[in-house]
C-alpha cells in the first residue's frame, strides 16, 4: 500500500500486511504497527498530540527511547495541525535520529467524509524530514478506532517520500536512506511507545478535564 492508497485502512476489519514492514516496488519502505490502548478512546489520543511538548513530556512517552523534543509552531490551544515537532529519538538501537514531524490534515491523505462510516474516532497525519535539512522524506498516519475496551491504533509509515530536498525518488536513493533495518526498530519503537502510552494517559487526560 502506498500513500495514494491509504483509503484502504477505511475498509471493514484488517489488512492482510498489519504489523511490519515491507519493501514496495518503487523502493519505498512501508511500516506498520497495531496497537491496543485501554480506556483510551481517539479523542484523547488527539488531546496528546496536541499536550505533548517539553522533553520531561516527550520521555514519559518512551523513556528509553525519546531524547529531546520541541515544538515550532503553535501551542498551548489545543492545536497541532500545522505545527512541527522537533523529536530526537532512537528507533529500536543506539543511534539518536533526529527529526522533525509537520502534522499535515488527516484530509490530504484520507476520505475523512467516510471517517464515520468506518468507525475512525481520529486520524494523526504528518510528513516527516530530518531536523536541520530541507524538506522531507516521508509520511506517517496513525488511524484510530474506538472500541469497546478503548481504542485500537493502526500506523503506517512510508519512509522514501522525497520533496522539497535534491534527493532523488528513485529505488537505490530510497533503500540507500531507508535500509531494512530502519523498519525493524521502527515498527518496535511504534508499538513500545503506543503502549506505554496506554499506560499513562487515560490518568493524564482526566487530570487536565476536570
Amino acid at each position: 500500500m502506498k500513500p495514494e492508497e491509504a483509503n484502504q485502512l477505511l475498509q471493514p476489519g484488517y489488512l492482510p500486511f498489519e504489523a511490519g514492514y515491507q519493501r514496495l516496488d518503487n523502493g519505498s519502505l512501508l511500516v506498520a504497527a497495531r496497537s491496543s490502548l485501554i480506556n483510551v478512546k481517539g479523542h484523547m489520543i488527539d488531546w496528546w498530540f496536541s499536550y505533548v511538548h517539553t522533553t520531561e513530556q516527550y520521555k514519559q512517552w518512551h523513556p528509553e527511547d525519546h531524547v529531546y523534543s520541541d515544538w515550532i509552531g503553535e501551542r498551548g490551544t489545543g492545536k497541532y495541525i500545522g505545527g512541527t515537532h522537533i523529536a530526537h529519538e532512537k528507533l529500536g538501537g543506539d543511534t539518536v535520529h533526529k527529526l522533525k514531524i509537520n502534522f499535515r490534515p488527516p484530509s490530504e491523505l484520507l476520505d475523512t467524509e467516510h471517517f464515520a462510516a468506518a468507525g475512525v474516532s481520529t486520524a494523526i497525519h504528518a510528513r516527516l524530514g530530518e531536523d536541520g535539512a530541507p524538506g522531507w522524506t516521508a509520511k506517517m498516519v496513525h488511524l484510530v478506532r474506538d472500541t469497546s475496551y478503548g481504542c485500537e491504533m493502526r500506523s503506517r509509515f512510508w519512509l522514501g517520500c522525497f520533496a522539497d530536498n535534491e534527493l532523488e525518488n528513485d529505488y537505490d536513493t530510497r533503500v540507500r536512506i531507508y535500509p531494512d533495518e530502519v523498519g525493524t526498530g521502527l515498527q518496535k519503537h511504534c508499538h513500545e511507545e503506543m503502549s506505554i502510552l496506554g499506560q499513562f494517559l487515560p490518568a493524564l487526560y482526566q487530570s487536565y478535564h476536570l
